[in-house]
């Protein structure tokens, strides 16, 4: 009885090896299901594959460009029988509204006019006056118009003209009232012959976080084409809109 018992219980564990051979051999090609110690339930094993895969790339945008300027006319108290566009009383010749408007196409950026709440006299003499006043006072003129979203714009084109060797004082608020760290300034100027005197100087002292580029002056006798003279500067500079600049 014994001998058959013992044959028996060697039968058995012959059998439990062969089994346990055949489960070991199939682990090598499919996981084991994971067993959830609580409830001793199979439960499904995760799919993990695509978690170690590097996200992919994400799309980037060209330069945000915005072009803001400061024009006499935009800024003036006219007088009914004054033709805006025409007296040059009101617009001197190669006016910074017609340049910007040039970069603006040429650049596709977004176009922002600085204004006063204290507009100018339409008399040239008599906003020269002012105007002298407060460069001797340093005064800080104050906006109308804010512009919306300044974080947004990569490179600011900064046009003016050049009143007493100097940018008009609502450029100082304007440069005051934004944080141009990490953008480009592309300064542009309209003057009698004078140029920048100095003021791309103004710009870097003021905004020694950003980069200044080289600026464009003309002046009334400079230009015999201004629109083919702010081409090639923007050329130069490498923000005209065909060679990688964008607006979205």
């Amino acid at each position: 009885m014994k001998k058959l018992l013992s044959l028996l219980l060697a039968m058995a564990m012959a059998i439990s090896l062969t089994a346990c051979g055949g489960t070991e051999h199939q682990g090598s090609s499919a996981p084991s299901p994971a067993i959830d110690p609580v409830s001793g339930q199979e439960t499904e094993t995760p799919d993990i594959k695509g978690e170690t895969e590097p996200p992919a790339a994400e799309d980037t945008e060209g330069t945000k460009i915005l072009v803001v300027y400061f024009s006499w006319a935009d800024n003036a108290i006219l007088a009914d029988d004054v033709d805006a566009v025409a007296s040059p009383s009101v617009i001197p010749p190669g006016n910074v509204q017609q340049l910007a408007v040039w970069v603006q196409e040429e650049t596709g950026g977004d176009l922002f006019a600085i204004r006063v709440t204290d507009p100018y006299p339409s008399d040239w003499d008599a906003c020269l006056e002012r105007a002298n006043e407060e460069r001797g006072s340093d005064a800080r003129p104050e906006l109308e118009e804010q512009v919306e979203d300044m974080d947004q714009y990569d490179t600011v084109f900064l046009g003016y003209p050049n009143w007493w060797g100097d940018m008009p004082m609502i450029l100082y608020t304007f440069l005051d009232e934004y944080d141009f760290s990490g953008k480009t300034i592309a300064p542009f100027v309209t003057s009698g012959g004078s140029g920048f005197s100095g003021t791309i100087g103004t710009i870097e002292r003021m905004e020694p976080n950003a980069a200044v580029t080289e600026g464009l002056s003309l002046g009334s006798s400079e230009a015999a084409d201004p629109g083919s003279d702010v081409a090639q500067w923007l050329s130069g500079i490498g923000l005209a809109e065909s060679e990688g600049s964008e607006n979205s």
